[in-house]
């Protein structure tokens, strides 16, 4: 189950649950089976867009989210569902497959590109790559949005607060009490929305919920989690995607690591893809203990491989540039310079005892076939003056035709060609079965940080020769050594 933050309470006498903690009438538990966040931060502006769908009877219930100031009607706003999909598409982990080039026409491009770059170089230019105890519950302000009757609340007690729910027809477990105390004490309001099950449309026994965007001012860029854990048995996914402007983010409370990436993988791989992923990610945490993983962090209005389009103009709008505040001395552009950093975390209860605090982190690389080394393709992020990291995952197929040149280039590698096949995302990871050996099962390259050894490929060379066929004598410098 993957969970984003707060917690949403069933109104008394019936079956609900929601984004955390989940009560029903007569003990049944019901779940939250998908949650998308994305903050969009500028300054001490905090935009927060959230996307839940909660499964269950079609009965009003509400959620409950701790939030710094006191929201007013013009600080909250519902969304269209579609660019959650997208956002969420193209900061996934992607697999790619990629041909091997007719090696002599691979030798001409690189022949032409050379010449190119020297001419650069000489000119001076320089190409960069993209980049009853009401009285101590205040209800704050009262306003409907959508399918959503809400309220804001400030409380100075804890167990007046919880109280103050029951009263009020919310039907929340045992034990909430002392999570909510360390949100009030630190002045915290409660955002409280009641969804109108009238207003909402429900698809298979899931409510189909408008996502909810509001905004607020804090010297302090975090995001609270810990209600979340209330009624947590099992593991719970949490992803997290941030925009700011020209800045990558990590977390500043707990280790941080970076997906491994550029693992060449079997064939068969596509067909198992998510679950590879999910391999991969446990084999992570296990060597990162209570990380937070990042698994992108790249220009938002560019991608490469791209699983979508990049996110647009109104994309940018849509998350909340519009309340951004503006620097006089530029001009106005929704979309320039953001950067869209994607952090991935996996815990219960028992590893994560505070809300997550974010920081802003140095530009990393990562991911790019350009990222070779002299054992191949590099599988780690390194530092960098911009943000270009993905997890990038490939399938490779060598080159089996004839050679009529005797000084052919190998390695260089591009689109099917008889046309481009599609670059998958891997998403819904939450859900996908969990196989710990699968990463050895489909890894084709070495994985030296787990010390895995891959099943190396045939060259082009010798899939002729297996086959029989005469080969012309060639060179077997590969591409990336070329250029040294």
């Amino acid at each position: 189950m993957r969970i984003l933050l707060g917690a949403v309470l069933g109104l008394a006498g019936s079956a609900h649950a929601f984004c955390g903690f989940y009560v029903a009438g007569g003990g049944a538990e019901l779940f939250n089976n998908a949650t998308q966040v994305v903050l969009m931060r500028e300054g001490t502006k905090t935009v927060l867009s959230m996307q839940n769908n909660y499964q269950g009877p079609p009965e009003n219930f509400a959620m409950v989210i701790p939030v710094p100031i006191v929201l007013q009607k013009e600080n909250v706003k519902t969304l269209e569902r579609e660019v959650f999909a997208r956002i969420d598409q193209l900061a996934a982990p992607r697999l790619v497959e990629y041909w091997e080039q007719d090696p002599c026409a691979a030798r001409e491009n690189a022949n032409r590109e050379r010449e190119y770059s020297k001419m650069l170089r000489k000119s001076g230019v320089v190409y960069d790559m993209v980049e009853g105890a009401a009285p101590m519950v205040k209800v704050e302000a009262q306003f409907t949005v959508g399918e959503y009757e809400i309220v804001v609340l400030s409380a100075k007690d804890a167990l007046a607060l919880e109280v103050w729910l029951k009263q009020n027809d919310y039907k929340i477990p045992a034990g909430a009490e002392p999570l909510f105390r360390p949100y009030i004490q630190q002045g915290m309001k409660f955002f409280v929305a009641r969804v109108d099950a009238t207003k909402v449309k429900f698809k298979d026994g899931m409510a189909m919920l408008s996502p909810l965007r509001f905004h607020y001012d804090s010297e302090k860029f975090e995001l609270p989690v810990r209600l979340g854990l209330i009624n947590a048995k099992e593991k719970q996914d949490l992803i997290i995607h941030i925009l700011a402007k020209n800045q990558r983010y990590e977390v500043a409370n707990f280790p941080n690591a970076t997906i491994p990436t550029n693992i060449d993988l079997v064939p068969s791989a596509k067909n198992e893809f998510g679950p590879f992923y999910v391999s991969l990610f446990d084999r992570t945490l296990q060597k990162n203990p209570g990380a937070v993983i990042t698994e992108y962090a790249w220009q938002a209005t560019s991608c490469d491989p791209c699983p979508t389009a990049p996110l647009t103009e109104a994309d940018m709008l849509t998350f909340g540039s519009d309340v951004l505040p503006v620097n006089p001395g530029d001009p106005y552009n929704p979309a320039s310079g953001f950067v869209l950093t994607r952090l991935h975390a996996r815990y219960d209860k028992s590893s994560l005892g505070e809300d997550l605090v974010f920081r802003a982190a140095k530009g990393i690389e990562g991911g790019r076939e350009h990222d070779r080394q002299d054992t191949g393709l590099r599988q780690t992020a390194i530092e960098s003056s911009y943000n270009n990291f993905q997890g990038r995952y490939a399938i490779r197929y060598p080159f089996a035709g004839e050679v009529k040149c005797s000084d052919p280039l190998w390695g260089v590698w591009g689109g099917n060609p008889n046309g481009q096949k599609e670059t998958l995302a891997a998403q819904d990871t939450a859900f996908q079965k969990r196989d710990p050996e699968l990463l050895a099962k489909l890894a084709e390259a070495d994985v030296p940080v787990f010390e895995l050894k891959g099943r190396k490929p045939l060259s082009g060379v010798a899939l002729r020769a297996a086959a029989g066929e005469g080969t012309t004598p060639v060179k077997t410098k590969r591409w990336w050594e070329f250029w040294k």
